[in-house]
């Protein structure tokens, strides 16, 4: 049985839902011959016992698939001065690394300069959600990288938190 469709288009969809506010990140994983990176505005808290954390990858992602074929990743969060890492893994770039500061974390995912936090996982599931796929991850290790206010996106435009 279909559900009859919505009284709305997929513009005003995104109208609407950019009202919300998201935080801004950076997954990476680590390949061969470049690493994997995208930036995502979908990441969040799942659960502490076990630690989890989801993101949503679009299905056409192209870097979504080499993230997958890794098993691991690095969620990067991103602080308010990095609005240019996250235009640049929200690229389709072949290699997204080239001039970008980076140390492996100890999934081997690329660490990036200056974020404000990570947070290493191995996936832990991944299902089907529309034309995107929710993906799991079991939090390995996490730290913080240093004080400063987050990367916010809203209304499709990147904003700065102020208190």
């Amino acid at each position: 049985m279909s559900a009859a469709p919505p009284p709305f288009d997929s513009a005003r969809y995104r109208q609407v839902l950019g009202h919300f506010p998201t935080g801004v990140v950076v997954v990476t994983a680590p390949g061969s011959p470049h690493h994997a990176g995208m930036s995502v505005g979908s990441f969040s808290s799942v659960s502490l016992d076990p630690p989890l954390v989801g993101f949503y990858a679009g299905r056409d992602s192209v870097s979504w698939p080499a993230i997958e074929a890794a098993g691991v990743f690095c969620v990067n969060v991103l602080a308010e001065d990095q609005e240019d890492l996250s235009r640049r893994f929200a690229s389709k770039d072949e290699d997204k690394f080239v001039g970008v500061g980076w140390k492996p974390a100890g999934t081997g995912s690329p660490l990036l300069d200056g974020v404000l936090a990570w947070i290493d996982c191995e996936i832990h599931s991944v299902s089907d959600a529309g034309d995107h796929v929710c993906v799991l991850g079991r939090v390995l290790d996490l730290g913080i990288g240093r004080e400063g206010g987050p990367l916010i996106f809203f209304r499709g435009g990147y904003g700065r938190f102020t208190t």
